[in-house]
């Protein structure tokens, strides 16, 4: 099985790529277009897509429609959760055909965070947004929620997707809005051997390490990446790095292997002289 994550998408309306500054020229439509081709290219095709968040800029109900309209070419089921860029509401209303979030009781506070069953690779998101706020959080009832769905299926190989990192980076201006009560995160996942990965978004980096007996990894975006400054005082920069996502393969026998798949023409494949 593998599992194409994507995150941090930042995507903007067509009409508001403009200015002179060189963040507002970025194209994250035209970036998430070409990302939505690299995976249609790929050999062989991914089996699901999922998005960690940061999935639109402002959370507009217009920039969902055009999300929805630059994904329909793939053809795997895609499962979104949001970030602190997204609105709950409105990415409900524009994905709620899909089937997979849970019902609304019809405020902010409703969290998008659902289980999905049907692959050998089970998968548990969790909402992290707090409406207003770039950090992120988890409260007593979402850590008990998740502690309950892992309790549901001890021997089932299981990954958790969610936008916020649980971790401290290193990168001091990102750790400064990282996922909050992670202390009781951590000792939920410890309870429960068969998590095999936590994915993240919001850094916009390849991040990768062992935390409270599972791994987690943080996908770089397909649009811009966060400036690695690993000082103490890093200052909020960004950076044309190359564009990437991550592929997860899942096997019995392996288990759960990730990879980094740049987007974009580097020239190649070519043989090697001695092959």
């Amino acid at each position: 099985m593998i599992i194409a994550q994507i995150s941090d998408m930042h995507l903007k309306l067509p009409s508001d790529v403009k200015g002179d500054q060189p963040f507002a020229k970025i194209d994250t439509g035209a970036l998430l277009r070409n990302c939505i081709d690299h995976l249609s290219s790929l050999d062989p095709h991914s089996d699901i897509v999922v998005a960690t968040g940061d999935l639109t800029d402002k959370g507009s109900r217009e920039e969902y429609a055009y999300l929805r309209e630059l994904l329909a070419p793939l053809h795997c089921p895609v499962f979104l959760i949001p970030g602190n860029h997204d609105d709950r509401i409105a990415l409900r209303a524009t994905f709620a055909d899909q089937g997979y979030f849970p019902e609304s009781a019809g405020g902010d506070g409703d969290f998008l965070s659902y289980t999905v069953e049907d692959y050998p690779l089970r998968l548990i998101a969790l909402d992290t947004l707090v409406p207003g706020e770039p950090g992120g959080w988890l409260d007593d009832a979402q850590i008990a929620w998740l502690d309950e769905r892992l309790g549901e299926s001890p021997s089932r190989p299981t990954m958790i997707m969610m936008h916020h990192p649980p971790y401290v980076s290193g990168i001091a201006h990102m750790d400064a809005m990282m996922c909050g009560n992670a202390d009781a995160l951590g000792a939920v996942v410890e309870r429960h051997p068969q998590v095999e990965r936590i994915i993240c978004g919001h850094l916009h980096r390849p991040v990768h390490l062992r935390w409270h007996a599972t791994v987690v990894c943080t996908a770089p975006s397909p649009g811009f990446q966060v400036a690695l400054n690993l000082g103490g005082e890093s200052l909020a920069q960004w950076t044309h790095e190359p564009p990437a996502c991550c592929l997860h393969l899942w096997r019995p026998e392996t288990g759960l292997v990730t990879h980094i798949s740049y987007i974009g023409d580097y020239g190649g494949p070519q043989p090697f002289p001695w092959a």
